[in-house]
């Protein structure tokens, strides 16, 4: 299933079944701690790069709560959910009347993942809220990511935050924090994950049954950067294949870098290439931006200038390109063209 559809990407788990979580034993000891003091904040800004347990932290924590309601008498530790749990089961099946989780919602009409989390599904905190306040139990709101949360959606959720119900907490999930109103950022206890080591991505990896070649493994765990989501990208997308094409382009020139261009462009213009797409142009973003960095570093303002340019110009270009749902394969084309310029 593809994750323009499902919103989850091929070999993953989702965060509300995950029942492992892997390098960040130090955050899950911070939120029990502080949970346990009962003096915990009601809102926690769970920040990091994407693909590295940001969710499933979110949904170990929120299942600690549930299952211990009473802080003073909670465990100092959060275990491992047990799936058999009633309260574990209620989660994963998302029929918890004390969880709710917001993401970007499915358009009914094409069946694929709306570009926003919209001011109506914000407003579904309110209703939860609502039905739920004279149960007396804990209501947790999981924000999955915040970064996709429109305008309005932001500030709908800033006035929940600024006067919080009782006995309410707030996971907000942040792949880019500095991307969020400061309002909401100030509102919210930050709490920073960081990339997988090498082990516990081993670890992570081995737990999903990734399959790669053994001569491939070293390579796709340094594309990694310590992300899964990134290492399922390479390995079940074709992140790993499209990013060598690119290296090969930018080597090369004449026919041979117009052969690796057109490569790309049909690989990410291709049925299903959502994802695909979605982790070039960020990787399209870093190179860039790097590239701009060793120019000013090395003292050649003009050339750093002009890639810093260039970014803005591509960004311009994917989001024209996107409202007016101009052919992909072409803007590739056209993107790719002005990289090698």
């Amino acid at each position: 299933m593809s994750e323009e559809k499902a919103g989850l990407l091929d070999g993953a788990v989702a965060p509300a079944l995950n029942t492992r979580l892997f390098g960040h034993a130090e955050a899950e000891e911070f939120l029990a701690r502080s949970y346990k003091s009962g003096k915990g904040h009601h809102a926690v800004l769970i920040e990091g790069p994407e693909g590295i347990g940001k969710a499933t932290l979110a949904f170990r924590f929120a299942n600690h709560i549930l299952r211990h309601p009473d802080p003073l008498s909670a465990p100092e530790a959060i275990e491992d959910p047990d799936p058999e749990h009633p309260i574990s089961r209620q989660i994963a099946s998302g029929a918890s009347h004390n969880l709710l989780h917001l993401s970007r919602p499915v358009d009914e009409k094409t069946g694929r993942v709306k570009q926003a989390i919209t001011v109506d599904e914000v407003r579904k905190a309110g209703h939860f809220f609502s039905q739920t306040s004279g149960t007396g139990n804990w209501r947790i709101v999981i924000i999955d990511p915040a970064d996709d949360l429109n305008r309005n959606a932001a500030n709908a959720i800033l006035k929940i935050l600024e006067e919080p119900p009782k006995r309410a907490m707030f996971l907000v999930l942040s792949h880019a924090p500095g991307k969020l109103l400061p309002t909401i950022r100030s509102r919210c206890l930050p709490l920073r994950l960081h990339e997988l080591s090498p082990t516990a991505m081993d670890q992570a990896l081995g737990q999903l049954g990734l399959s790669m070649p053994t001569e491939k493994r070293e390579a796709v765990l340094s594309l990694a950067k310590g992300s899964v989501a990134r290492a399922l990208k390479l390995v079940n997308y074709g992140g790993a294949d499209i990013l060598e094409a690119f290296e090969q382009m930018l080597a090369s020139s004449g026919p041979s870098q117009r052969k690796m261009m057109f490569k790309i462009a049909d690989a990410l213009s291709g049925k299903d290439s959502d994802v695909a797409f979605g982790f070039f142009i960020e990787h399209l973003g870093d190179h860039l931006a790097e590239t701009a960095r060793q120019f000013a570093h090395a003292g050649n303002l003009a050339a750093a200038e002009h890639y810093a340019r260039l970014t803005s110009t591509i960004g311009e270009q994917l989001t024209v390109a996107g409202a007016y749902n101009l052919d992909r394969k072409q803007t590739i084309l056209d993107v790719l063209a002005a990289v090698t310029r």
